[in-house]
Protein backbone atom coordinates (compact mmCIF):
# COMPACT_ATOMS: atom_id res chain seq x y z
CA UNK A 1 0.00 0.00 0.00
CA UNK A 2 2.87 2.10 0.64
CA UNK A 3 4.72 1.61 -2.23
CA UNK A 4 1.89 1.90 -4.82
CA UNK A 5 1.42 5.40 -3.78
CA UNK A 6 5.17 7.10 -4.85
CA UNK A 7 3.85 5.30 -8.61
CA UNK A 8 3.19 8.33 -11.27
CA UNK A 9 -0.47 8.00 -11.94
CA UNK A 10 -2.08 6.54 -8.88
CA UNK A 11 -4.25 8.11 -6.25
CA UNK A 12 -4.67 6.47 -2.99
CA UNK A 13 -8.02 7.21 -0.81
CA UNK A 14 -6.11 6.60 2.23
CA UNK A 15 -8.02 5.87 5.45
CA UNK A 16 -11.26 5.80 4.22
CA UNK A 17 -11.72 2.12 2.42
CA UNK A 18 -8.70 2.03 0.56
CA UNK A 19 -9.44 2.70 -2.63
CA UNK A 20 -6.85 2.73 -5.68
CA UNK A 21 -7.59 4.80 -8.73
CA UNK A 22 -4.90 4.10 -11.53
CA UNK A 23 -4.53 6.73 -14.24
CA UNK A 24 -8.64 7.82 -14.23
CA UNK A 25 -9.69 4.28 -13.80
CA UNK A 26 -12.02 3.80 -10.79
CA UNK A 27 -11.30 1.09 -8.16
CA UNK A 28 -13.61 -1.13 -9.97
CA UNK A 29 -11.76 -1.52 -13.00
CA UNK A 30 -8.36 -2.45 -11.32
CA UNK A 31 -7.46 -6.26 -10.98
CA UNK A 32 -5.79 -7.60 -8.09
CA UNK A 33 -4.25 -11.00 -8.44
CA UNK A 34 -2.42 -12.98 -5.55
CA UNK A 35 -0.99 -16.22 -7.67
CA UNK A 36 -3.76 -16.15 -10.03
CA UNK A 37 -6.56 -15.82 -7.46
CA UNK A 38 -8.41 -12.40 -7.94
CA UNK A 39 -8.96 -10.44 -5.14
CA UNK A 40 -11.65 -8.13 -4.24
CA UNK A 41 -10.51 -6.37 -1.37
CA UNK A 42 -6.85 -5.85 -1.09
CA UNK A 43 -6.69 -3.08 1.17
CA UNK A 44 -7.98 -2.74 5.05
CA UNK A 45 -10.63 0.25 6.06
CA UNK A 46 -7.74 1.94 7.92
CA UNK A 47 -5.94 2.52 4.02
CA UNK A 48 -1.91 2.17 4.50
CA UNK A 49 -2.30 -1.63 5.62
CA UNK A 50 -2.73 -3.91 2.55
CA UNK A 51 -3.85 -7.52 3.08
CA UNK A 52 -0.67 -8.71 1.43
CA UNK A 53 2.41 -9.92 3.46
CA UNK A 54 5.63 -8.17 2.28
CA UNK A 55 7.72 -11.43 3.43
CA UNK A 56 5.81 -13.12 1.17
CA UNK A 57 6.32 -11.25 -2.16
CA UNK A 58 8.43 -12.51 -4.99
CA UNK A 59 7.50 -9.94 -7.69
CA UNK A 60 4.47 -7.55 -8.33
CA UNK A 61 4.01 -6.24 -11.68
CA UNK A 62 1.88 -3.20 -11.85
CA UNK A 63 0.30 -2.91 -15.35
CA UNK A 64 -1.39 0.79 -15.06
CA UNK A 65 -2.38 0.60 -18.40
CA UNK A 66 -1.79 -1.18 -21.83
CA UNK A 67 -0.87 -4.38 -20.59
CA UNK A 68 -1.05 -7.42 -22.97
CA UNK A 69 -3.74 -10.49 -23.99
CA UNK A 70 -2.94 -12.54 -21.16
CA UNK A 71 -5.37 -10.28 -19.07
CA UNK A 72 -8.69 -9.68 -19.60
CA UNK A 73 -11.49 -8.86 -17.69
CA UNK A 74 -10.42 -5.11 -16.75
CA UNK A 75 -10.90 -1.61 -17.81
CA UNK A 76 -7.90 0.07 -16.34
CA UNK A 77 -5.45 -1.57 -14.62
CA UNK A 78 -3.72 -5.00 -13.75
CA UNK A 79 -2.01 -6.43 -10.46
CA UNK A 80 -0.05 -9.30 -10.30
CA UNK A 81 1.29 -10.39 -7.23
CA UNK A 82 3.51 -13.41 -6.89
CA UNK A 83 4.80 -14.75 -3.72
CA UNK A 84 8.08 -17.03 -3.56
CA UNK A 85 8.31 -20.41 -1.75
CA UNK A 86 9.02 -21.59 1.65
CA UNK A 87 12.75 -22.15 2.55
CA UNK A 88 13.89 -25.55 1.12
CA UNK A 89 17.14 -25.86 3.50
CA UNK A 90 15.62 -25.20 6.94
CA UNK A 91 13.09 -24.49 9.11
CA UNK A 92 13.06 -20.51 10.03
CA UNK A 93 10.46 -17.88 10.97
CA UNK A 94 9.96 -14.20 11.91
CA UNK A 95 7.74 -12.79 14.56
CA UNK A 96 7.32 -8.55 14.25
CA UNK A 97 4.83 -6.74 16.51
CA UNK A 98 4.29 -3.10 16.91
CA UNK A 99 1.18 -1.23 18.49
CA UNK A 100 -1.12 -1.91 15.93
CA UNK A 101 -0.38 -5.33 15.33
CA UNK A 102 1.49 -8.49 15.04
CA UNK A 103 2.79 -11.03 12.36
CA UNK A 104 4.40 -14.41 12.54
CA UNK A 105 5.79 -16.23 9.13
CA UNK A 106 6.92 -19.63 9.54
CA UNK A 107 8.79 -21.77 6.00
CA UNK A 108 10.72 -24.93 5.81
CA UNK A 109 11.34 -27.73 4.23
CA UNK A 110 8.91 -31.06 3.94
CA UNK A 111 9.68 -34.48 2.64
CA UNK A 112 12.94 -33.77 2.04
CA UNK A 113 14.71 -36.33 0.13
CA UNK A 114 17.92 -37.75 0.70
CA UNK A 115 18.16 -39.25 -2.90
CA UNK A 116 17.81 -36.73 -4.73
CA UNK A 117 18.49 -33.85 -2.57
CA UNK A 118 15.20 -31.91 -3.67
CA UNK A 119 13.11 -30.48 -1.26
CA UNK A 120 9.74 -29.70 -1.19
CA UNK A 121 8.53 -26.75 1.26
CA UNK A 122 5.79 -24.93 3.03
CA UNK A 123 5.27 -21.50 3.95
CA UNK A 124 2.82 -19.49 6.53
CA UNK A 125 1.91 -16.00 7.43
CA UNK A 126 -0.55 -14.80 9.99
CA UNK A 127 -1.28 -11.00 10.41
CA UNK A 128 -3.26 -9.94 13.44
CA UNK A 129 -4.04 -6.37 14.39
CA UNK A 130 -5.28 -5.19 17.58
CA UNK A 131 -5.41 -1.30 17.62
CA UNK A 132 -9.07 -0.91 18.43
CA UNK A 133 -7.49 -2.14 21.62
CA UNK A 134 -4.53 -0.19 22.22
CA UNK A 135 -5.43 3.01 20.45
CA UNK A 136 -7.37 3.76 23.88
CA UNK A 137 -3.86 3.45 25.59
CA UNK A 138 -1.40 4.59 22.54
CA UNK A 139 -3.89 6.92 21.10
CA UNK A 140 -6.19 8.76 23.66
CA UNK A 141 -5.39 11.79 21.92
CA UNK A 142 -7.90 10.88 18.93
CA UNK A 143 -10.92 9.62 20.37
CA UNK A 144 -11.63 8.29 24.23
CA UNK A 145 -13.46 4.96 22.33
CA UNK A 146 -10.01 4.09 20.65
CA UNK A 147 -9.33 3.74 16.95
CA UNK A 148 -12.43 1.23 15.75
CA UNK A 149 -10.37 -0.76 13.70
CA UNK A 150 -9.36 -4.34 13.57
CA UNK A 151 -8.32 -7.20 10.85
CA UNK A 152 -6.88 -10.34 10.31
CA UNK A 153 -4.50 -12.35 7.53
CA UNK A 154 -3.71 -15.55 6.97
CA UNK A 155 -2.05 -17.33 3.66
CA UNK A 156 -0.52 -20.88 3.26
CA UNK A 157 1.54 -21.92 0.63
CA UNK A 158 2.77 -25.47 -0.41
CA UNK A 159 5.15 -25.81 -2.72
CA UNK A 160 6.64 -29.43 -4.47
CA UNK A 161 9.20 -29.79 -6.97
CA UNK A 162 10.58 -32.26 -9.62
CA UNK A 163 13.97 -32.57 -10.81
CA UNK A 164 14.01 -30.72 -14.05
CA UNK A 165 12.24 -27.72 -12.50
CA UNK A 166 8.58 -28.30 -13.08
CA UNK A 167 6.36 -27.81 -10.08
CA UNK A 168 3.28 -27.22 -8.43
CA UNK A 169 2.04 -24.86 -5.54
CA UNK A 170 -1.12 -25.53 -3.59
CA UNK A 171 -2.34 -22.43 -2.02
CA UNK A 172 -5.18 -20.87 0.40
CA UNK A 173 -5.90 -17.53 1.74
CA UNK A 174 -8.17 -15.71 4.32
CA UNK A 175 -8.76 -11.96 5.16
CA UNK A 176 -10.95 -9.99 7.06
CA UNK A 177 -11.77 -6.71 8.07
CA UNK A 178 -13.82 -4.71 10.76
CA UNK A 179 -14.43 -1.30 11.28
CA UNK A 180 -17.39 0.18 13.83
CA UNK A 181 -18.03 3.83 14.18
CA UNK A 182 -19.98 3.77 16.95
CA UNK A 183 -23.60 5.34 16.23
CA UNK A 184 -22.93 5.77 12.57
CA UNK A 185 -22.06 2.93 11.39
CA UNK A 186 -20.54 -1.11 11.30
CA UNK A 187 -19.06 -2.85 8.11
CA UNK A 188 -17.30 -6.01 7.83
CA UNK A 189 -16.04 -8.41 5.04
CA UNK A 190 -14.46 -11.71 4.74
CA UNK A 191 -12.67 -13.13 1.75
CA UNK A 192 -10.78 -16.45 1.52
CA UNK A 193 -9.73 -18.64 -1.60
CA UNK A 194 -7.73 -21.77 -2.47
CA UNK A 195 -6.37 -22.89 -5.74
CA UNK A 196 -2.89 -24.66 -7.26
CA UNK A 197 -1.20 -23.84 -10.00
CA UNK A 198 1.39 -26.24 -12.31
CA UNK A 199 4.32 -25.37 -14.21
CA UNK A 200 5.45 -27.95 -16.89
CA UNK A 201 9.22 -28.30 -18.51
CA UNK A 202 8.74 -31.34 -20.99
CA UNK A 203 12.35 -32.18 -21.88
CA UNK A 204 11.96 -32.32 -25.54
CA UNK A 205 10.55 -29.19 -26.19
CA UNK A 206 11.64 -24.90 -25.64
CA UNK A 207 8.26 -24.95 -24.34
CA UNK A 208 6.33 -24.07 -20.48
CA UNK A 209 2.80 -25.42 -19.79
CA UNK A 210 1.21 -23.73 -17.25
CA UNK A 211 -1.85 -24.53 -15.41
CA UNK A 212 -4.10 -22.96 -12.80
CA UNK A 213 -7.58 -23.40 -10.90
CA UNK A 214 -8.90 -21.53 -7.98
CA UNK A 215 -11.91 -20.53 -6.37
CA UNK A 216 -12.55 -17.18 -3.94
CA UNK A 217 -15.45 -15.77 -2.06
CA UNK A 218 -15.82 -12.08 -1.02
CA UNK A 219 -18.78 -10.92 1.47
CA UNK A 220 -19.35 -7.57 3.09
CA UNK A 221 -21.97 -5.76 5.02
CA UNK A 222 -22.47 -2.69 6.53
CA UNK A 223 -25.18 -1.40 8.63
CA UNK A 224 -26.12 2.53 9.29
CA UNK A 225 -27.26 3.67 12.66
CA UNK A 226 -30.98 2.96 12.16
CA UNK A 227 -31.21 1.91 8.64
CA UNK A 228 -31.11 -1.60 7.07
CA UNK A 229 -28.11 -3.45 6.25
CA UNK A 230 -26.45 -3.95 2.82
CA UNK A 231 -24.52 -7.10 2.09
CA UNK A 232 -22.98 -8.27 -1.20
CA UNK A 233 -21.59 -11.32 -2.02
CA UNK A 234 -19.36 -12.55 -5.24
CA UNK A 235 -17.70 -16.04 -5.39
CA UNK A 236 -16.61 -18.48 -8.36
CA UNK A 237 -13.70 -20.05 -10.23
CA UNK A 238 -10.96 -19.38 -12.44
CA UNK A 239 -9.32 -22.04 -14.87
CA UNK A 240 -6.36 -21.57 -16.81
CA UNK A 241 -3.86 -22.84 -19.11
CA UNK A 242 -1.01 -21.25 -20.66
CA UNK A 243 1.64 -22.23 -23.37
CA UNK A 244 5.15 -20.84 -23.71
CA UNK A 245 7.42 -21.54 -27.26
CA UNK A 246 10.82 -20.10 -26.88
CA UNK A 247 11.60 -20.16 -30.51
CA UNK A 248 14.69 -18.61 -30.23
CA UNK A 249 16.58 -15.90 -28.34
CA UNK A 250 14.77 -13.10 -30.21
CA UNK A 251 10.79 -14.59 -31.25
CA UNK A 252 8.38 -16.38 -28.41
CA UNK A 253 5.06 -16.90 -28.32
CA UNK A 254 2.43 -17.59 -25.93
CA UNK A 255 -1.01 -18.42 -26.36
CA UNK A 256 -3.82 -19.83 -23.29
CA UNK A 257 -7.47 -20.10 -22.82
CA UNK A 258 -8.78 -19.06 -19.37
CA UNK A 259 -12.53 -19.34 -18.04
CA UNK A 260 -14.12 -17.60 -15.57
CA UNK A 261 -17.82 -18.52 -13.27
CA UNK A 262 -19.01 -16.50 -11.06
CA UNK A 263 -22.18 -15.56 -8.46
CA UNK A 264 -22.93 -11.87 -7.85
CA UNK A 265 -25.72 -11.49 -5.01
CA UNK A 266 -26.96 -7.89 -3.32
CA UNK A 267 -29.10 -6.70 -0.99
CA UNK A 268 -28.27 -2.56 -1.13
CA UNK A 269 -30.47 0.32 -0.84
CA UNK A 270 -29.72 3.21 -3.06
CA UNK A 271 -29.68 6.83 -1.22
CA UNK A 272 -33.31 7.19 -1.75
CA UNK A 273 -33.87 4.03 -0.34
CA UNK A 274 -34.70 2.26 -3.58
CA UNK A 275 -34.00 -1.44 -2.87
CA UNK A 276 -31.33 -3.23 -5.44
CA UNK A 277 -31.49 -6.64 -5.37
CA UNK A 278 -30.55 -8.86 -8.23
CA UNK A 279 -29.02 -12.16 -8.35
CA UNK A 280 -26.90 -12.91 -11.26
CA UNK A 281 -24.68 -16.02 -12.58
CA UNK A 282 -22.02 -15.06 -14.94
CA UNK A 283 -19.36 -17.43 -17.30
CA UNK A 284 -16.78 -15.73 -19.37
CA UNK A 285 -14.39 -17.96 -21.82
CA UNK A 286 -11.23 -16.07 -23.25
CA UNK A 287 -8.56 -17.06 -25.77
CA UNK A 288 -5.79 -14.97 -26.11
CA UNK A 289 -2.10 -15.15 -28.60
CA UNK A 290 0.85 -13.21 -27.83
CA UNK A 291 3.85 -12.73 -29.80
CA UNK A 292 7.30 -11.05 -29.23
CA UNK A 293 9.77 -10.09 -31.31
CA UNK A 294 13.14 -8.55 -29.48
CA UNK A 295 16.77 -7.87 -30.65
CA UNK A 296 19.15 -5.41 -30.34
CA UNK A 297 17.19 -2.74 -30.61
CA UNK A 298 13.62 -3.18 -31.47
CA UNK A 299 11.18 -5.01 -29.33
CA UNK A 300 7.75 -5.45 -30.76
CA UNK A 301 4.79 -7.78 -28.90
CA UNK A 302 1.50 -7.62 -31.02
CA UNK A 303 -0.70 -9.92 -29.09
CA UNK A 304 -4.87 -10.28 -29.63
CA UNK A 305 -7.83 -11.34 -26.82
CA UNK A 306 -10.99 -13.08 -27.37
CA UNK A 307 -13.60 -12.85 -24.80
CA UNK A 308 -17.04 -14.31 -24.74
CA UNK A 309 -19.13 -12.90 -22.13
CA UNK A 310 -21.77 -15.89 -21.82
CA UNK A 311 -24.62 -14.33 -19.82
CA UNK A 312 -24.98 -11.30 -22.13
CA UNK A 313 -24.39 -13.26 -25.09
CA UNK A 314 -21.76 -10.88 -26.33
CA UNK A 315 -17.98 -11.24 -27.63
CA UNK A 316 -15.05 -8.92 -27.68
CA UNK A 317 -12.21 -8.77 -29.99
CA UNK A 318 -9.32 -7.16 -28.49
CA UNK A 319 -6.58 -6.20 -30.21
CA UNK A 320 -3.25 -5.17 -28.64
CA UNK A 321 0.13 -3.44 -29.20
CA UNK A 322 3.32 -2.83 -27.34
CA UNK A 323 6.86 -1.74 -29.32
CA UNK A 324 10.23 0.06 -27.90
CA UNK A 325 12.85 0.98 -30.06
CA UNK A 326 16.41 1.96 -28.91
CA UNK A 327 17.37 5.08 -30.26
CA UNK A 328 20.82 4.98 -28.89
CA UNK A 329 22.07 2.52 -25.93
CA UNK A 330 20.81 5.36 -23.17
CA UNK A 331 17.81 6.75 -25.11
CA UNK A 332 14.27 4.47 -25.46
CA UNK A 333 11.21 5.22 -26.86
CA UNK A 334 8.05 2.98 -26.12
CA UNK A 335 4.04 2.84 -26.81
CA UNK A 336 1.16 0.86 -26.43
CA UNK A 337 -2.23 0.81 -27.48
CA UNK A 338 -5.01 -1.93 -26.47
CA UNK A 339 -8.80 -2.75 -26.46
CA UNK A 340 -10.36 -3.70 -23.38
CA UNK A 341 -13.68 -4.87 -21.80
CA UNK A 342 -15.39 -5.54 -18.66
CA UNK A 343 -18.45 -6.95 -17.13
CA UNK A 344 -18.21 -6.56 -13.46
CA UNK A 345 -19.76 -3.73 -11.94
CA UNK A 346 -19.79 -1.87 -8.25
CA UNK A 347 -22.27 0.20 -6.35
CA UNK A 348 -19.88 2.57 -5.82
CA UNK A 349 -20.73 5.66 -6.55
CA UNK A 350 -17.41 8.62 -7.77
CA UNK A 351 -19.77 11.18 -6.41
CA UNK A 352 -19.29 9.91 -2.88
CA UNK A 353 -16.57 11.28 -0.82
CA UNK A 354 -16.04 8.26 0.82
CA UNK A 355 -17.24 4.39 0.09
CA UNK A 356 -16.96 2.36 2.34
CA UNK A 357 -19.35 -0.56 0.95
CA UNK A 358 -18.69 -1.65 -2.29
CA UNK A 359 -20.84 -4.05 -3.69
CA UNK A 360 -20.67 -6.50 -6.53
CA UNK A 361 -23.10 -7.34 -9.44
CA UNK A 362 -23.09 -8.50 -13.48
CA UNK A 363 -24.91 -8.52 -16.34
CA UNK A 364 -27.30 -6.24 -15.83
CA UNK A 365 -30.15 -5.56 -18.59
CA UNK A 366 -32.02 -2.56 -16.69
CA UNK A 367 -30.60 0.33 -18.93
CA UNK A 368 -31.48 3.21 -20.69
CA UNK A 369 -32.42 2.74 -24.19
CA UNK A 370 -29.59 5.21 -25.26
CA UNK A 371 -26.82 7.66 -24.40
CA UNK A 372 -26.58 11.03 -25.80
CA UNK A 373 -28.85 10.66 -28.32
CA UNK A 374 -27.15 7.00 -29.63
CA UNK A 375 -28.65 3.46 -28.61
CA UNK A 376 -27.13 1.12 -26.43
CA UNK A 377 -26.46 -2.24 -27.86
CA UNK A 378 -24.08 -3.17 -24.88
CA UNK A 379 -24.25 -4.22 -21.81
CA UNK A 380 -20.19 -4.10 -21.30
CA UNK A 381 -17.34 -1.49 -19.81
CA UNK A 382 -15.12 -0.64 -22.33
CA UNK A 383 -11.82 1.34 -22.71
CA UNK A 384 -9.33 2.13 -25.24
CA UNK A 385 -5.55 3.17 -23.90
CA UNK A 386 -2.64 5.11 -25.89
CA UNK A 387 0.31 5.65 -24.37
CA UNK A 388 3.75 7.17 -25.14
CA UNK A 389 7.01 7.43 -23.82
CA UNK A 390 10.58 7.97 -23.35
CA UNK A 391 13.18 6.29 -21.40
CA UNK A 392 16.37 7.95 -20.71
CA UNK A 393 19.23 6.00 -18.78
CA UNK A 394 21.34 9.04 -17.08
CA UNK A 395 24.01 6.85 -15.45
CA UNK A 396 23.99 3.55 -14.09
CA UNK A 397 21.59 4.24 -11.23
CA UNK A 398 19.24 6.67 -12.13
CA UNK A 399 17.11 6.62 -14.75
CA UNK A 400 14.59 9.49 -15.89
CA UNK A 401 10.95 7.68 -17.63
CA UNK A 402 8.34 9.91 -19.17
CA UNK A 403 5.27 8.96 -20.21
CA UNK A 404 2.00 10.16 -21.91
CA UNK A 405 -1.65 8.29 -21.99
CA UNK A 406 -4.84 8.67 -23.12
CA UNK A 407 -7.74 5.86 -21.37
CA UNK A 408 -10.68 6.35 -23.79
CA UNK A 409 -13.39 5.26 -21.23
CA UNK A 410 -16.24 4.69 -24.08
CA UNK A 411 -18.95 3.30 -22.08
CA UNK A 412 -19.02 2.61 -18.39
CA UNK A 413 -22.29 1.63 -16.58
CA UNK A 414 -22.63 2.84 -12.59
CA UNK A 415 -25.68 2.98 -9.90
CA UNK A 416 -28.46 4.90 -10.58
CA UNK A 417 -28.88 7.45 -7.39
CA UNK A 418 -31.82 8.71 -9.02
CA UNK A 419 -34.58 5.36 -9.57
CA UNK A 420 -37.53 5.68 -7.50
CA UNK A 421 -39.49 2.56 -9.73
CA UNK A 422 -39.20 -1.07 -9.98
CA UNK A 423 -37.90 -1.78 -13.08
CA UNK A 424 -41.29 -3.54 -14.41
CA UNK A 425 -43.79 -3.54 -16.82
CA UNK A 426 -46.31 -1.71 -14.48
CA UNK A 427 -43.73 1.29 -14.59
CA UNK A 428 -43.00 1.30 -18.72
CA UNK A 429 -44.44 4.82 -19.00
CA UNK A 430 -41.99 6.17 -16.44
CA UNK A 431 -38.78 7.69 -17.61
CA UNK A 432 -35.45 5.69 -17.49
CA UNK A 433 -33.80 7.99 -15.63
CA UNK A 434 -36.27 7.23 -12.42
CA UNK A 435 -36.68 3.60 -13.40
CA UNK A 436 -33.45 1.96 -14.29
CA UNK A 437 -31.29 0.42 -11.63
CA UNK A 438 -27.83 1.76 -13.67
CA UNK A 439 -26.65 4.30 -15.90
CA UNK A 440 -24.58 4.89 -18.80
CA UNK A 441 -21.54 7.40 -18.86
CA UNK A 442 -18.14 7.46 -20.23
CA UNK A 443 -15.19 8.94 -19.50
CA UNK A 444 -11.68 10.66 -20.85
Amino acid sequence: AQFLQVLPGVVFTGDQGGQLYIRGGAPIHNKVLLDGMTIYSPFHSIGFFSVFDTDLIKKVDVYTGGFGAQYGGRISSIMDIQTRDGNKKELSGKLSANTFASKILLEGPIFKSSENDISNSFILSVKKSYLDKTSESFYSYISDDGLPYSFSDFYGKLSFFSQNGSKVNIYGFGFNDNVNYIDLTNLGWLTYGFGSNILLIPSSAKMLVEGKISYTKYDIFQEDFGSPRDNSTIDGFNLGLDFSYFISQKHRLKYGVEVLGYTTKLNFRNSIGTLIDPEDHSTEFAGYFTYKYNNTRFIIDPSIRIQNYTSLGETSVEPRLGVKYNLTENIRVKGSFGIFSQNLMSTSSERDVVNLFSGFLSSTTSLPESFQGEQIESALQKSTHYIAGLEYDINNNLDFNIEGYIKDFSQLIAENKNQIFEDESEFEDEPDYMKKEFIVEKGL
